[in-house]
């Protein structure tokens, strides 16, 4: 999927920073920063523009949040558009990565009667094995 379908398949006009958006998450190895993200985009374009094209994507599910700490929220493609389930995120507490650990779905919980989940997160922090090697003695 490009980006383009990606905007078609939401009915959402075509423009040059959400297609440029698009395309740095399709290709990203990791979950990203909004900075990170304005950092790999390609043009210039003003911090309004950004925004706006940025919190359109995350309101139409195209984007989804990944909650680190108060002061670390990432971004990563939706799993819905690559065919993904659900899943867990690793997050290193060395190198400051998120990744998508796809191969760990997230089972929905079964709750009380009157209750409706409408979002469930699971985000394991540790050190990733980029960091663990050259450090073996982390907390």
């Amino acid at each position: 999927m490009n980006s383009i379908e990606v905007l078609n398949s939401h009915n959402l006009k075509r423009t040059s920073c959400r297609e440029g958006i698009i395309d740095v998450m399709l290709t990203a190895k990791e979950a990203l920063s909004e900075n990170e993200i304005r950092d790999k985009l390609l043009g210039n374009y003003d911090r309004t523009t950004f925004y706006r094209s940025f919190k359109t994507l995350e309101e139409h599910h195209i984007l989804h949040r990944i909650v680190v700490d108060n002061l670390k929220v990432k971004y990563a493609v939706n799993p819905a558009l690559t065919g993904a389930q659900a899943h867990a995120h690793f997050y290193c507490k060395e190198c400051n990565t998120v990744l998508c650990l796809t191969h760990i779905p997230i089972q929905n919980p079964l709750l009380p009667q009157g209750y409706l989940q409408t979002e469930t997160e699971l985000l394991i922090k540790g050190y990733c094995s980029r960091c663990l090697k050259p450090n073996p003695h982390h907390e």
